[in-house]
């Protein structure tokens, strides 16, 4: 059995703290490949916790644009469990790997001249940028496992207003759509899965408006179909065509996951032949035969049965987990493949978590600064505050420099450099490093500043003067500012200090000694206490009369929440009244009801 699950995390962060471990979280979805769409990442924030764990090998799409707002929005990850990720012959290790679709990015991440699909002729009437744009939110990664070609996709989503995010997404479609056609004719089988922002039937969305069937994305993905002519398969509705209410998606500001009102948005699709060879059979294809199961993990829903929790406008209501809930496929009879190593866009090669090799500039870098040591040439002492720590990681990463190479094995470099060439580039960090080092001995009172020591142009420090101890300049520090204080206290215990005071306040005749008396001594009738109890009441009043303005909604007769317009347009930052219970179903008189009231006045308005 070969299990797959596609998983919108809505931030890998967050599902990480939530289960404790990357570990922990993939092991809880007991799955051979498991795809992550929203993990909330660019590749900067990318470290070995987010993306490394024993017995998986990983590969991630990160965002790369900035616009809008974008920034870390978006991006997907494919896990896959593997025993081990050389020289392997199982089918969830891929033999191949692509970041996304177009092939103008390379399986390094980088750009490349595109020459395996972008320049075919089908794609003409797009330009490089354009393409380029469509890659660069992260939203695909191409795994291929030799019996099938795996697309982890996160489909735009696009407001019915934005004209420009609606045109993003139907290029987006149109070219991916060109690339399953591409492997279509070379005969191979296409299994997509992903959260594709599109609920294709309206059995698939609660209480769909009037204009559901006339959405322009939802008429492509029925065409897909093989009931409508195209080549793919929807393993959950072929395996449950009647089922209802089976969401993966619900409205996080509404607390509609307390009624399921929701949207099937997740999907999986298959497209291709069987494994069997069998020719001229139709009722032999990927779904038919491999398919066991294909179903949803309603375990995952943050909203489950028995929660003593309502949601009240969402006030004191905090629910852990995504906004989504993972689907799984079960593919039976998957036999093995021939034996292979994990492709190069796998994360353990990204220079981010593995670092670099050692080269052998670095190795005779090491050698010539550990002679060096050992001859203790000078010995000048200094200090290691966190800037000096720095500046020795600098040292260190001089003489352990290291990449990986594309093909994952670890090669050294042939360039050699001699000593001389070595020598001045040492030096330099060595004299940052002392400068950095006497920065404290030179600020610290109580310790003597030491002359500079002329150094000609061929001497340099070694590394040992840059951790030999030097006095305590705690100790200093504390004697100078002690004796500091007993000066102090001398000078105003003294006699003639008083006498001298006493003199200067009675010439200039401002010291009032029952002015004094009043300052230390408030009067009677001012009590702190009755302020305190004044204002409490006075507050309580303020919290009355705002408690007295809301209106009570008109199904329940209850407070409604006070919110804000916040879509673009005359009405924007405008507040307003509205029933504070959960969104659900109309038929469920529990659910939010219809009342709507502006507010009185307007609150923020559009700058």
């Amino acid at each position: 059995m070969l299990k797959i699950v596609t998983y919108n995390v809505n931030g890998i962060r967050q599902r990480i703290t939530q289960f404790g471990s990357l570990l922990k979280l993939l092991d809880s979805l007991d799955a051979d490949i498991i795809c992550f769409q929203e993990i909330k990442a660019t590749k900067q924030e990318l470290t070995a916790d987010l993306i490394m764990a024993q017995g998986y090998e990983s590969f991630f799409s990160c965002t790369r644009t900035c616009g809008k707002g974008r920034t870390g929005y978006s991006g997907v990850a494919t896990f896959c469990r593997v025993k081990s990720a050389f020289s392997s012959t199982e089918v969830a290790l891929p033999v191949a790997a692509e970041e996304g679709f177009t092939g103008l990015l390379d399986t390094c991440g980088n750009e490349s001249s595109g020459e395996l699909f972008s320049d075919l002729e089908c794609l003409k009437e797009f330009r490089k940028d354009d393409l380029l744009k469509i890659d660069s939110e992260g939203r695909c990664v191409i795994t291929d496992h030799g019996h099938f070609v795996l697309f982890n996709v996160y489909g735009p989503r696009a407001a019915p207003e934005d004209e420009e995010r609606i045109q993003f997404k139907a290029n987006f479609f149109k070219i991916m759509q060109k690339r399953w056609e591409l492997l279509q004719q070379e005969k191979r089988r296409i299994i997509v899965v992903g959260d594709l922002n599109i609920a294709p039937s309206a059995v698939d969305r609660c209480e769909p408006g009037p204009d559901f069937e006339k959405n322009e994305f939802r008429r492509w993905f029925r065409s897909l179909l093989v009931k409508n002519g195209g080549p793919f398969l929807d393993l959950f509705r072929e395996k449950h065509p009647e089922r209802a209410d089976a969401y993966t998606c619900w409205p996080v500001h509404t607390g509609a996951e307390e009624f399921n009102f929701g949207s099937r948005i997740d999907h999986i699709l298959a497209s291709g032949v069987c494994l069997h060879h069998m020719q001229g059979n139709d009722d032999h294809n990927l779904a038919v035969c491999h398919v066991e199961e294909c179903d949803i993990m309603t375990q995952f829903r943050r909203w489950k049965p028995g929660i003593s929790l309502s949601w009240k406008g969402g006030r004191a209501t905090k629910l852990e987990g995504s906004d989504h809930v993972p689907v799984f496929v079960t593919l039976k009879d998957i036999p093995d493949i021939q034996i292979h190593s994990t492709p190069p866009l796998s994360a353990r090669y990204m220079p981010e978590i593995r670092g670099s090799q050692q080269t052998i500039v670095s190795i005779l870098m090491k050698r010539q600064m550990t002679e060096r040591v050992g001859a203790g040439t000078l010995t000048s002492p200094a200090t290691q505050d966190e800037d000096d720590i720095d500046l020795i990681g600098r040292v260190e990463e001089a003489s352990y420099s290291c990449s990986v190479s594309s093909t994952g094995l670890n090669t050294l470099s042939s360039s050699v450099v001699n000593s001389s060439e070595i020598e001045p580039s040492a030096s330099k960090v060595s004299q940052d490093v002392a400068t950095a080092g006497n920065r404290l001995t030179q600020s610290v009172p109580g310790v003597p500043k030491k002359k500079k020591v002329k150094q000609n142009q061929h001497s340099q420090l070694s590394l040992t003067s840059f951790f030999q101890k030097i006095p305590n300049t705690r100790e200093n520090v504390e004697k100078s500012t002690k004796d500091a204080s007993d000066d102090l206290e001398s000078t105003v215990m003294s006699p003639d200090y008083v006498k001298e005071t006493t003199e200067t306040i009675n010439k200039e005749g401002n010291f009032d000694e029952s002015a004094s008396s009043q300052e230390h001594n408030p009067p009677t009738d001012c009590c702190p206490e009755n302020e305190r109890k004044t204002a409490v009441m006075e507050w309580q009043r303020i919290q009355q009369r705002m408690q007295d303005s809301i209106p009570l909604c008109q199904g329940h007769r209850e407070p409604c929440v006070a919110r804000v317009v916040k879509k673009s347009g005359p009405n924007f930052g405008r507040r307003f009244y509205a029933c504070a219970r959960a969104e659900g179903p109309a038929s469920n008189p529990e659910t939010r009801c219809d009342f709507f009231r502006w507010a009185g006045s307007n609150s923020r308005q559009k700058k």
